[in-house]
């Protein structure tokens, strides 16, 4: 099914796009917290919007790099599922929930597992209700990499993967050329912060792989996930992190309905996140669009009240009855 988003003539920018909907106020939704405690000592946080009654679906929103529930995407999400009366959670990657996790480890843009253990519980809570998901960003990436895993087993029975970084080498290049590199810079700042945050700890401090003064200098993704995500999550370097954590190559295995959608001048991304159609199966709908920016889709309204293309798309498709192959 062919899909058509246009943005206005304001907002045709990719820049205007990205981060116009950062800066527009979006009311703060009312949620409950749930903490799961995992196997290995940690624990991640979920926040709900709502209960489901029995056999109504439950919406599971994963996050962007840094994201959480108060992201402009997700609270835009939220207030569309609370106009609809469905319930929505929010799966929060660990340390992202406002509260730095307990481990010397964290999260990164492969990291399946915890997203089961939030999916393993729902269904044992709520086993009559139908589990939708919508992953933004690094969790696009996330989400498209657990249905290709997953695949028959996966737990999520419809999915949507917005702007997911699906290459995630030829993304941190891109991220060091030209504007993008401001958003390289402001989501570094993020991450090294944690970072120092988990150094000031003396019972992690002795297992961090690098120091308070090293820090400073991982001023791109490229050094900070090679210094940092990849010996703190088991691979052998940068470049074997951006290999196992890359969505691509999981599109073909994909069986049950999932949305992709990406924009052209995304400034997060380049033409290798771009599935060509033999690697997309035949449960994998492929949205490419001109425009849009990195989780944009600015459709109307005015730079004031900007109006958006991707609550109702994705609601759309998650509530449609029937799967929609490309």
């Amino acid at each position: 099914m062919s899909q058509i988003f246009s943005p206005p003539w304001w907002a045709k920018n990719p820049h205007i796009q990205t981060i116009l909907p950062v800066l527009t106020k979006v009311d703060k939704p009312q949620l409950r917290r749930e903490r799961l405690e995992l196997s290995d000592g940690d624990f991640i946080d979920l926040d709900w919007q709502g209960s489901p009654k029995e056999n109504q679906p439950i919406l599971v929103i994963i996050h962007g790099l840094e994201g959480s529930a108060q992201s402009h995407y997700a609270r835009r999400m939220l207030a569309a599922c609370k106009a609809l009366d469905l319930c929505a959670v929010v799966h929060h990657h660990r340390s992202c929930s406002g509260e730095l996790n307990r481990l010397v480890r964290g999260y990164h843009s492969g990291d399946t597992q915890d997203l089961q253990t939030s999916l393993s519980h729902l269904k044992a809570q709520y086993p009559s209700s139908r589990l939708l998901a919508a992953g933004y960003s690094l969790g696009g990436n996330v989400l498209v990499k657990y249905q290709g895993e997953q695949q028959e087993r996966s737990l999520i029975d419809r999915g949507v993967a917005i702007s997911p970084p699906l290459q995630l080498g030829s993304c941190a290049n891109r991220l060091e050329k030209g504007f993008s590199k401001v958003y390289q810079s402001y989501l570094i700042k993020q991450l090294q912060e944690k970072m120092r945050g988990k150094i000031a700890r003396p019972e992690l401090q002795p297992l961090m792989p690098i120091n308070k003064s090293d820090i400073e200098q991982l001023k791109t993704f490229y050094l900070f996930d090679d210094k940092i995500t990849a010996p703190l999550h088991g691979f052998s370097d940068v470049d074997d992190y951006y290999t196992r954590a890359s969505g691509l190559p999981y599109l073909s295995q994909i069986t049950k309905p999932t949305l992709v959608i990406h924009a052209k001048d995304d400034p997060f991304m380049t033409n290798a996140v771009i599935p060509t159609p033999q690697q997309l199966s035949a449960q994998v709908q492929y949205e490419l669009h001109d425009n849009g920016g990195h989780v944009g889709f600015i459709e109307g309204g005015s730079p004031w009240r900007p109006q958006y293309y991707l609550e109702k798309r994705v609601l759309n498709f998650l509530t449609s009855l029937e799967a929609s192959p490309c």
